[in-house]
């Protein structure tokens, strides 16, 4: 399976130049980092860049170019398993490879595979009018291999074009269809969807998504249902907390009980591990449910490096310390790739973040420069309530429906954070900020040596 991934500002860059309005086809060529896989590999554009017209036969039903021009990509990729791909137009409707378009990428692509020379695939895609993009992966020889199975572009909203046929839906997503539209439903059936804490909120997520008829899911969360969980853990029980059993494993058999044919991958461990980090980076989208800052800022790392939507979700309730509560509020963030972040828009800072890294690497250092006045020490027991984490967690997955079908009267771009307080029944919308200085110049990365650009995950 290959999928392509790119932010909506690479996107548009392309249709910009693919089609300036003279009836010509165009061609552009893309560097791309990787998500290495044998069963999910992913081309993540990483740079655009545009063939001048000028050095260019264009036609209205071909384009030619001297392949010269791949020389510099190529010095770029050396010997750091980038991907190269080809992007041209089609001023026509024309949903389907050409005979020259065949010839073209034969010699294109055996000469990059020959310089390249690491065996690894590249790709060639074709744009349609309307921005729609279809493509196929081509192997070393230059002769294709399969095609591309999902290209996604990411930004306020998030478009795919599929070639993957969605595994039926059945009837129990018919009254989703009759909301959404059987397109999105179908699109929902080809989508994998990492959950990243599995607790409070995760598990309502989970819930939420497998039962729209998400097609696969990642459960990431290193703990154990415990008593204390019990309030708010759909599908959790006592023997569960009396037999330890690990909250992804709980879930992941609950979605089995459903029935609904999705496939669950339950992954008992810390985000912080280098299988962790690889699952999340195969999936279409992230969900984040996690109460501390460290792995919300790694989520927030590892969609800028592989271009993915990443949906935040967080609970606060403020108790006033004679057994009532002041505040009850929470917020959803809508993060993109290249875009603003978590950090950049103040929901953290770098010192919180090292106070729970260390917390979790070396716990005894942690307490002592706590003691000792030099680390401000973390909240780890807050109060949690179901029905707040349930109002939340469905806030946040039908932000996720939004971006997917636009449904609001309103452009998605008003959304990128929605903040409400249950005490004073009020929402609170804020759009993009500023792009984020730390984490901007990643985009597209894909697979880095050490992974993530973190020696911790070498």
């Amino acid at each position: 399976m290959y999928r392509m991934r790119m932010t909506e500002a690479q996107h548009r860059s392309l249709c910009t130049h693919l089609f300036p309005g003279d009836g010509l086809e165009a061609v552009a060529l893309v560097l791309c980092g990787r998500r290495l896989a044998h069963e999910r590999h992913a081309l993540v554009v990483r740079e655009v860049v545009p063939i001048p017209y000028q050095l260019c036969d264009r036609r209205p039903d071909r384009v030619t170019w001297p392949t010269s021009l791949i020389d510099d990509l190529v010095r770029k990729a050396y010997g750091k398993g980038a991907a190269i791909v080809k992007v041209h137009s089609h001023v026509a409707d024309f949903r389907k490879f050409s005979a020259v378009d065949d010839s073209s990428d034969r010699d294109i692509f055996a000469a990059i595979t020959s310089l390249l020379d690491d065996g690894l695939p590249h790709a060639s895609m074709i744009m349609l009018p309307d921005g729609e993009l279809f493509g196929r992966v081509v192997g070393a020889d230059g002769v294709p291999m399969d095609a591309i199975d999902a290209i996604t572009a990411v930004g306020d909203g998030i478009r795919m074009w599929s070639e993957a046929r969605s595994r039926s839906a059945g009837s129990f997503a018919v009254r989703h269809a009759q909301a959404f539209g059987k397109g999105t439903t179908a699109r929902l059936g080809t989508l994998s969807a990492a959950v990243v804490g599995c607790s409070g909120t995760g598990s309502i997520i989970v819930e939420q998504l497998a039962r729209l008829g998400i097609g696969r899911l990642v459960l990431v969360d290193p703990d154990v249902v415990e008593d204390k969980n019990l309030n708010r853990i759909l599908n959790s029980g006592k023997e569960d907390s009396y037999l330890h059993r690990p909250k992804v494993h709980v879930l992941a058999s609950a979605v089995a009980h459903m029935g609904l044919g999705q496939e669950v991958v339950p992954l008992q461990m810390d985000l912080h591990t280098r299988e962790a980090v690889e699952q999340v980076a195969g999936c279409d989208v992230i969900f984040g449910g996690m109460d501390g800052v460290e792995g919300r800022h790694l989520l927030n790392r590892i969609a800028t490096f592989y271009t993915l939507p990443y949906f935040d979700v967080g609970v606060h309730l403020k108790a006033d310390g004679v057994g009532g509560i002041e505040q009850i509020s929470g917020a959803v963030h809508y993060l993109q790739p290249g875009r603003s972040s978590l950090l950049s828009r103040g929901v953290y800072n770098m010192e919180r973040v090292d106070a729970e890294a260390m917390r979790r690497t070396d716990p005894g250092m942690y307490k002592r420069l706590v003691g000792e006045g030099y680390l401000r020490g973390i909240d780890e027991d807050r109060p949690a309530v179901i029905t707040i984490n349930m109002f939340f967690a469905s806030l946040v997955v039908n932000d996720f429906l939004a971006r997917i079908h636009p449904y609001r009267n309103a452009h998605n771009s008003s959304f990128a954070y929605v903040g409400a307080s249950l005490s004073e029944m009020q929402f609170y919308l804020e759009g993009e900020t500023a792009p984020c200085e730390l984490l901007a110049r990643h985009v597209g990365k894909g697979d880095v040596t050490p992974l993530l650009d973190r020696p911790s995950l070498s």
